[in-house]
């Protein structure tokens, strides 16, 4: 199928789900602004498009044949939301989508059994058949995948609160889904360490802050379960992405996690300073941006940054800064890298030769750094740095459109130097870029999911202070 027949066929489709296609890329925008809520769209129409409307459920990239991912579910839930606040869609649309897709998983049947379910005590497989609503193949229960298709449904429970029937049984399906989590079943006893598993595995792994300390382990979050075969013996401790993981736990209503987890994760914390930058490190900047997709992290702090002296949204600008200026350097002399060029992150790749497929990549420190740039990394950082973000996607826009647009917005990756182009996009991406600049320009989705009063009392939990009502 060609590029231009693709184009079609979605513009068609956007059509017949009940929103208005855009004309063809611009070659140029008046401002920043225009900029961004064209690329807002755009990140906003994959999850509209590429979602069963029947079930609600998206997909995890752009192929047919596609399994579900349940974290590009959770994303999905918060673009509703956006989508709604931008008029692109109908309240209406909105609430019916999400509807669909809450009733999926709560109704789909749990247990043990290797098939036939869409999870065990509460958690959700990784991947779902998009028809069904089960187990894809043989991927494992994910409790990270868990955690994020949770942020969504709790900030679809707060975005729609409203007297509509369907707005009341959202509310209470979403509460439902939550309280039905076990989350110390999660937090099986300790078995020996092993290396991290590899990303092929269905997970996104990085191995250097992973199972680095072996304190008081049976407090920590294991990274998911297979009915064939157990717990999977990797743990969530230290900083990454599955910040937001601890602190839905910690604020849950049922079988919440004691606040010794939140010691444990951060046991595992790696305070360095690389390019003049101080902070918590993790290489690639997704494990920096994910929770702070829902979660509005200024201003507050635990007893480990308030150490510190700074908040975890500080960390996150730091680390952006950090990875950029590790690009202007460009120790791996890869072509294009420089102040308009960079973006680490965990994303697709060339996939031949020297070059990775599917990989973490990030710095500091480098880490399976091999010449791909990921919109995404610069997308998901927009808030925390947006004097060099905005510039960033504008140059990549301007200068290597005809090779990664998509009817999606950006490609998910590309790398000058083997001259590759993805010709794919994943929900897991473009749901940071299109999060993350609503809440640079707008605020409103930290300001709905800050009002849960489960995440309060999570980051009360985990000893943070200064915690707006």
């Amino acid at each position: 199928m060609t590029r231009l027949s693709l184009v079609f066929l979605c513009l068609t489709a956007l059509v017949s789900a009940g929103a208005a296609p855009l004309a063809p890329p611009p070659e140029k925008f008046q401002n920043d602004a225009q900029f961004l809520e064209f690329l807002q769209r755009k990140a906003f129409d994959y999850f509209w498009l590429e979602a069963n409307p029947a079930n609600g459920l998206v997909r995890d990239r752009s192929r047919t044949d596609s399994y579900c991912s349940i974290a590009a579910v959770g994303f999905g839930l918060t673009a509703i939301g956006i989508g709604i606040d931008h008029g692109w869609i109908t309240r209406e649309q909105g609430r019916t989508r999400v509807l669909a897709a809450l009733k999926v998983f709560w109704e789909k049947p749990q247990g043990t059994n290797v098939a036939g379910t869409i999870g065990c005590n509460g958690w959700f497989h990784h991947f779902l058949d998009m028809n069904t609503g089960l187990r894809a193949w043989n991927c494992e229960l994910s409790s990270i995948d868990t955690g994020l298709l949770l942020a969504g449904i709790l900030y679809a429970r707060e975005y729609f609160d409203g007297v509509h029937a369907d707005e009341a049984t959202i509310r209470e399906l979403a509460n439902h889904i939550y309280n039905r989590v076990d989350w110390h079943w999660m937090t099986n006893p300790m078995r020996p360490l092993t290396p991290s598993l590899s990303p092929s595995d269905g997970e996104r792994v990085v191995p250097q802050t992973r199972d680095r300390v072996r304190g008081n382990e049976s407090a920590s979050l294991t990274m998911g379960w297979r009915p064939e075969s157990g717990f999977i013996k990797s743990r969530w401790i230290g900083y990454n992405e599955a910040m937001i993981l601890y602190l839905l736990g910690l604020g849950a209503p049922t079988h919440a996690l004691p606040p010794e987890c939140w010691h444990e994760w951060t046991r595992g914390y790696q305070w360095k300073t690389s390019y003049d930058q101080s902070f918590v490190h993790f290489p690639p900047l997704f494990g920096h941006q994910y929770s702070h997709c829902w979660i509005d992290f200024r201003g507050i702090a635990d007893d480990y940054l308030r150490a510190k002296g700074i908040d975890y949204f500080e960390n996150s600008r730091r680390a952006t800064l950090a990875q950029r200026a590790y690009c202007i350097l460009n120790p791996g002399e890869f072509k294009g890298y420089g102040e308009l060029v960079w973006g680490l992150t965990a994303c697709d790749g060339p996939g031949f030769g020297k070059f990775q497929a599917y990989s973490a990549r990030g710095a500091p420190p480098p880490e399976n750094d091999d010449g791909t740039i990921a919109p995404t990394a610069v997308g998901g950082s927009i808030p925390f740095a947006p004097e060099v973000c905005v510039p960033t996607l504008r140059h990549f826009y301007d200068q290597f459109r005809p090779r990664i647009w998509t009817p999606y917005g950006f490609c998910d990756a590309f790398n000058l130097t083997a001259n590759w182009w993805d010709t794919e996009v994943l929900g897991i991406d473009q749901g940071p870029i299109l999060i993350m600049i609503e809440n640079y320009r707008t605020g409103r989705e930290w300001k709905t999911f800050m009002k849960a009063q489960e995440i309060q009392r999570g980051l009360r939990n985990a000893g943070f202070r200064n915690i707006a009502p």
